[in-house]
Formats: C-alpha cells, sequence, structure tokens
C-alpha cells in the first residue's frame, strides 16, 4: 500500500518557531491569541512541536517580550523599561503598581517605593529580571500625589503630634507639627493628608484635614469609618440649599403630560425603618381577564437636572451608603425622603413600566410612561407577611423561618386602613410573584437567599442584641417585580439594535464563575458529601449551583457552603458592554428601580427618555467611564458597611470577655482562623500565635491550618468552642482562644 497523499509538515527548528512567534506578536501588537490559535497559525499539529512551542511562550513572557494576560492567552508587551503607572500600597508590603496604559500590575518592594502611597502617579522603572522570578519595578519618581487621607487618633504633645491610625497599609505613625493641628486635642479622631514624607525619613509628615470628634462616641466612629473609605460624612451647604429651591407642588400642566394612574390601587412594601420610599406597586383587573401591575419608580430626574448642583454632587457619591445605625444619602434629604419619596396619600410623580399578564406571570404587554400616582397606603414587609401567612398564601418554609411573624397593628396609626383591606391585591400579587420566580430558576437563575445580621440599637448606638434579617414571600414579591422591571428595560433597549448597534445603556452585568474557584468548590465541598458539575454549559453549572444550595439549606453546614460559593462568583458591577447577568440568568439587565439611591438608575431614566423621545444614542466612552466610577463607589460603601457592621460586632461582645460560646470556623489564614459564634454570627479570630499546641502550617488549597508534629488540623466548617479573650474596637477586632 503506497504513502499517505498528505504531505508530511517540516519539523521546525527552535530558533525558527522563535522567529515566526516573535513576528507574530509584532504584526499584530494589538492582538490576544489564546494557545490554539497560535498553534493554528504557526501550523503545528505534533505534541513535540507544541510542547517546544510552550517552552518558548514562557521564555518570551519572562524576557517581557509578551504578556500573559489571562491562563494561556498571551500579546505582545508594549510596556516600556520607564513607564508612568498608577501606585497601589497593600497591607503586607508587596505593593505593586498598574502602568497607565492599562497593562498588568507589577510588583514593588518597599525598599523601591521611594514612600509613594496609594493611589500616587508616579515614573518607575524595571528592574533586571532574575529567572524564575516574579518581575518587579522600581519607583524613580512621584508624579503627582493622590487625595488620599488617613483616619486615627491624635496623640498631643507639647511641641508636636502623631495620628495614631490603624490603616494598615501605613505601617508609621503620621508627625504632625503643632501649627498643622487644626485645633485637634489628645484623643480627637481626626482626618489627615500628608503632606510630605522625605526618602530617608522615618514617618510621613501630615496635616489635619477635619476634626470628627471625641474617639469612642458613636457619631464620631460611624464617621470615621466613612472617612477611612473615603467616603463624605457631611452634606454639602450649599446642596442642601439648592434642594431648598426645589418647588415640591406638581402644576396640572405636568399632570397633563403623564398618564395618570392616581384612582389605581397602589402601594410601597418597605422596611419598617425606611424614610425614602422610591417604588410603588399598583394592580387591577383589566379586559380580557388580564392583570395590570404597575411598577412605580420614583421620578427624580424630574427634580434632579444632568449637570446641575446637586447632580454633581450625586455623581461624585453614585450611591447611598447604609451603615448600622444610619443612612447617609445620595441625594439631600429634603428630596430623598420628602420630594421624590412616594409617600401615601400624595400626588408623586413617577416613571412607571406597566404589565399586563395573566394568571400564569405570562407578559401579553408592557409600556413605559411618565406617570403621576397616589399610593394608598404604606406597608411593612412584616404587615404583608402577616396578612399572606394569615391566609395560608406564603410559602411553607416562610412558616418555619426565624424572625417576626406578627406585625405591629399600630404601626401606621388607628386612621390608616388596616392591612387586610388590601388583602385580595396582596395575595394576587404573591401568587403572581410565585410564578415569576419558578419560572426565573427555571432558566438558571441562582438561588442565594441568605440571613442577615442586624442591630437592636438604643438612642446612643449602643448594640443591645442582633437579630436575623430573612427574606420571605412579602419581600420576594416586592423584588420579583423589580427583577421584571429592570430586565424589561434593559430589553428594550438591548434588543432595538439599528445599523447593527444597540444605543448606549448602562447594563448591571454579572460573568460566569472564575472555573478554577469554581473547581476549589467542588473538591471542598466533596467533604461534606456533596458534588458538583464544574463543565458544561453555562446552565448546566447553574442548575448544579442551585441544587447544591438546595440540597445544603437547613443542614448545619449550609451558612460555610453558601459562602464559599458566593466566593467562587464574580462581582456585579455595570458597564455599557452588556454580558448579561450570570446569576439572575437575564441577557439583559439594568437598574432601573432605585434613582433615590443609585446613580445608575437615575442614568437609564435620564437615557430610556431620551431615547423615547428620538434622541441620538449617547457618547458610549463617556458612560463606560461614569459605569466605572458607580461600580467603584458601590463596592467603597459595601466595605464601608460591612466595617460598621464589624465594629458593632466588636462592641457587643466588649462586655462578654471570658465567655464560652459554640462556633465554627469559618475563614482559614496565615495569621490564624476566623471563627463566627453560631448563636449571633459574630467573627472574631484566634490568632497562629495563640495555637501553641503545635507548629501550623497554612494548606490554602483545602482551607486548613495542619499541625507538623502531631498533625491536628483545623478546617474550614469545623466545629469548636471559643472564649472571648479580646475585643479592641479602635481595631475592630475581636480576638477568640479556642477550648481545649
Amino acid at each position: 500500500m503506497g504513502k499517505s497523499g498528505k504531505k508530511a509538515t517540516r519539523r521546525l527548528k527552535k530558533k525558527e518557531m522563535a522567529k515566526m512567534l516573535m513576528e507574530l506578536f509584532q504584526n499584530n501588537p494589538a492582538e490576544v491569541y489564546d494557545i490554539k490559535r497560535i498553534f493554528k497559525e504557526l501550523r503545528l499539529d505534533t505534541h513535540p512541536a507544541k510542547l517546544v512551542c510552550m517552552d518558548l511562550l514562557e521564555d518570551l513572557a519572562m524576557d517581557d517580550y509578551i504578556k500573559e494576560t489571562e491562563k494561556l492567552h498571551f500579546r505582545l508587551n508594549n510596556t516600556g523599561q520607564v513607564f508612568e503607572a498608577i501606585f497601589n500600597r497593600k497591607a503586607n508590603g508587596k505593593n505593586t503598581v498598574t502602568p497607565l496604559d492599562g497593562g498588568e500590575p507589577v510588583l514593588v518592594a518597599e525598599r523601591n517605593s521611594m514612600h509613594a502611597m496609594g493611589g500616587d502617579k508616579v515614573k518607575v522603572t524595571l528592574l533586571a529580571r532574575r529567572k524564575h522570578h516574579v518581575r518587579e519595578a522600581q519607583v524613580v519618581e512621584i508624579l503627582e500625589r493622590s487625595d488620599k487621607t488617613f483616619v486615627g487618633r491624635l496623640e498631643v504633645g507639647k511641641d508636636f503630634a502623631f495620628l495614631l491610625t490603624e490603616d494598615r497599609t501605613l505601617a508609621n505613625d503620621i508627625f504632625i507639627p503643632k501649627r498643622a493641628l487644626k485645633g485637634g486635642k489628645n484623643g480627637d479622631k481626626a482626618v489627615v493628608k500628608i503632606t510630605e514624607w522625605s526618602e530617608h525619613a522615618k514617618n510621613p509628615t501630615g496635616r489635619v484635614i477635619d476634626i470628627l470628634g471625641r474617639s469612642g462616641d458613636n457619631t464620631t466612629e460611624m464617621h470615621a469609618i466613612l472617612a477611612e473609605y473615603g467616603l463624605p460624612y457631611a452634606y454639602p451647604a450649599a446642596v442642601e440649599r439648592e434642594a431648598e429651591k426645589i418647588d415640591p407642588g406638581i402644576t396640572d400642566v405636568e399632570i397633563s403630560r403623564r398618564e395618570d394612574m392616581r384612582r389605581v390601587t397602589t402601594f410601597t412594601i418597605d422596611p419598617r425603618d425606611a424614610k425614602d420610599f422610591d417604588d410603588a406597586i399598583s394592580i387591577r383587573q383589566v379586559a380580557g381577564r388580564l392583570w395590570e401591575v404597575g411598577v412605580h419608580i420614583a421620578d427624580v430626574s424630574h427634580y434632579v437636572k444632568e449637570g446641575g448642583v446637586i447632580d454633581k454632587e450625586a455623581v461624585k457619591r453614585a450611591t447611598s451608603v447604609y451603615l448600622v445605625d444610619r443612612t447617609i444619602p445620595m441625594l439631600p434629604e429634603r428630596l430623598c425622603n420628602f420630594i421624590c419619596s412616594l409617600r401615601p396619600d400624595e400626588d408623586k410623580l413617577a416613571y412607571s413600566v406597566i404589565f399586563k399578564m395573566d394568571d400564569k406571570a405570562v407578559v401579553k404587554d408592557w409600556h413605559l410612561a411618565h406617570t403621576v400616582i397616589r399610593s394608598n397606603r404604606r406597608f411593612t414587609y412584616e404587615e404583608v407577611q402577616k396578612v399572606l401567612e394569615d391566609h395560608k398564601e406564603a410559602s411553607p418554609e416562610d412558616y418555619n423561618m426565624p424572625g417576626d411573624h406578627a406585625a405591629d397593628p399600630n404601626f401606621n396609626g388607628p386612621d390608616v386602613l388596616p392591612a387586610e383591606h388590601y388583602a385580595a391585591e396582596l395575595i394576587t400579587l404573591n401568587r403572581l410573584a410565585h410564578k415569576l420566580r419558578a419560572r426565573r430558576f427555571e432558566h438558571g437563575s441562582i438561588n442565594f437567599d441568605r440571613s442577615e445580621v442586624r442591630f437592636e440599637i438604643d438612642e446612643k448606638g449602643k448594640p443591645l442584641g442582633v437579630y436575623f434579617k430573612v427574606a420571605k414571600d412579602a419581600n420576594k414579591l416586592v423584588e420579583e417585580f423589580m427583577l421584571l422591571a429592570n430586565r424589561t428595560v434593559a430589553e428594550s433597549i438591548g434588543k432595538g439594535i439599528r445599523n447593527g448597534k444597540a444605543k448606549t445603556l448602562p447594563y448591571r452585568v454579572h460573568d460566569v464563575p472564575d472555573p478554577d474557584k469554581l473547581i476549589k468548590l467542588s473538591d471542598f465541598i466533596v467533604k461534606f458529601g456533596y458534588k458538583l458539575k464544574t463543565t458544561g454549559s453555562k446552565d448546566d453549572v447553574s442548575k448544579g449551583l442551585n441544587k447544591l444550595l438546595s440540597d445544603v439549606r437547613g443542614k448545619k453546614e449550609q451558612n460555610l457552603i453558601e459562602t464559599v460559593s458566593l466566593r467562587a462568583m464574580m462581582k456585579a458591577r455595570y458597564s455599557t458592554q452588556n454580558i448579561g447577568h450570570y446569576g439572575l440568568a437575564f441577557d439583559y439587565y439594568t437598574h432601573f428601580t432605585s434613582p433615590i439611591r443609585r446613580y445608575p438608575d437615575l442614568m437609564v431614566h435620564r437615557l430610556l427618555t431620551r431615547y423615547a423621545d428620538g434622541g441620538r444614542s449617547v457618547s458610549q466612552d463617556k458612560y463606560e467611564e461614569l459605569c466605572e466610577h458607580c461600580s467603584a463607589m458601590e463596592q467603597l460603601a459595601a466595605g464601608a458597611e460591612r466595617s460598621s457592621i464589624k465594629y458593632k460586632q466588636v462592641e457587643f461582645m466588649g462586655d462578654k470577655l471570658g465567655q464560652e460560646f459554640d462556633g465554627t470556623v469559618s475563614g482559614v489564614t496565615e495569621f490564624g482562623l476566623y471563627v463566627e459564634i453560631n448563636e449571633n454570627k459574630c467573627e472574631g479570630m484566634v490568632p497562629l500565635r495563640d495555637l501553641d499546641d503545635d507548629y501550623y502550617e497554612f494548606d490554602e488549597r483545602n482551607y486548613c491550618l495542619w499541625g507538623r508534629k502531631y498533625h491536628h488540623r483545623y478546617s474550614l466548617g469545623d466545629a469548636v468552642r471559643i472564649k472571648v479573650a479580646r475585643a479592641n474596637l479602635e481595631k475592630k477586632q475581636l480576638d477568640f482562644a479556642l477550648v481545649k
């Protein structure tokens, strides 16, 4: 039999292959190539040739000729030897710089930092690379100082003072000349800006920007948390004055421009302590045995004009911040709690998504309209839940959940119609919401229903007790209709493609989970007897996650596995580049329903109005920049909220020193074990230095510490008995000791 007609590929020499690789990247400097595409471009179809290519790619990356943008994805490295970058200071001393051209971060050791601070614009030079070591750089010039400030306690001497800060990125206290104290006294909490830090000085020099008050005072400490995250803790008087000028009245001319829905049964459903009611729901039966459900959102854009004084402050803040005992609003109080708030028995302007749906919650028709509404009643979640439970309309699991099942009958006062008066409407909405929710999960939406820790606080801010906020049917009723409205308006723009491109809109996007984190999750849950499919389609993975979350519900390991599962998820963010929302399993999703407290919603309202009036698409670059800012501010706000909860946890446990509690290992690090107390969810650390019965090593992959000598192992999820050892409010730090 003759030889095959296929011509054998000539074996490339290593030098030839290297030249071809370099030319490939040089000729396509902006292109990112994955490994399969590189093999195809170079026509490498044998295993030995592919191995040689892999070695060459590693060498080129080591020489900084190319960059690995993600695993086995490469592009030409356009960063020169000297470049400008933003400095990122890290608590562990492993500082980095991010090139201004958007390249990958480069390590900068503390000795090579020139005392640069986080956010500083710097000039750096790459250092010669040692084989098998990561690339390092050295700061050679600080081009522009950031606006970063530090918060701490003043220690004032006769001629000078120091700011003692708990900021982990700064190992040294800040020296403050007497003239720069701004009236600060010993023990005051202050905000300080560094003005100078010469290369050979041990301590930076700073000046006081603001005095927050006496250390330990509740308002002082809450403001200190906000200042630590660079968030505002006071509202500018000029913006407040601008809000005072706004006329809250609604003219007949304005009403004539809008769809009048004041005669339709409408109500708000919110937490007991809410003051800003930014959404309301209406319901009535219409022709064809259909339900007309209106999702009415406060029309903030009518009052807050783009580019105005109030708008500029709202852009800067981007979100309201919810600390344990207070709300720091995005808008002035006159707007968020009075003019825009959909308060009962008052005519209010709204932007509404109005659905017509059948008994199966299938939307037959919908439209978007500027409306005028009048809320008939303000409900609390507890009131609605009681109506549903009294009529046996709540989900079976709701009856077994912890929490308050009884509503305060006098919450709205004796002159307000009882909640029972609206039972028919609430029951219908709940039935429709159940169907919407079931359909959402059928399509792959992930079911993360987690309880949240809340504190009962006295008038001075002292925590008296802990309770758990759980989402029951009343909460889910509101959630489902808000999700439906957000998805519907996003689809109306995203699917409305003209000339091959949809108009610009800020989307709420959520990427698929990190595959490596999913594999780690799968390896971890095996220890508890669970399995998770980590490959296949997005639907396969989401269904696997939902099955896991369903299987652990009610089990002792529920909280732990839910926490580890959440860590495998990517963070949701805002972007004009729509990639869909993985967690909700929506191809299009945005935020439309909370413009009082989120700036992206206000942007969406304005753009929907513009496009409905026939306006052209706005600049995508401008709105992408706004999206990035809003995402960053959202993360800062979430950090401040967590920090305030941590402060109250430490304060709550401060008078329980020496007491013992049952707990669960909730985190494992090289510094020790985090343990969460079962009865109140307060979390503290068992420092590694206190585990003195062995020499322990940290196994990051298996979430555990194990002893070299006696092989004792502490793993994530282990049940332990602890004693409260220390409670440091200044550091927001709880230390526990294991009870042997």
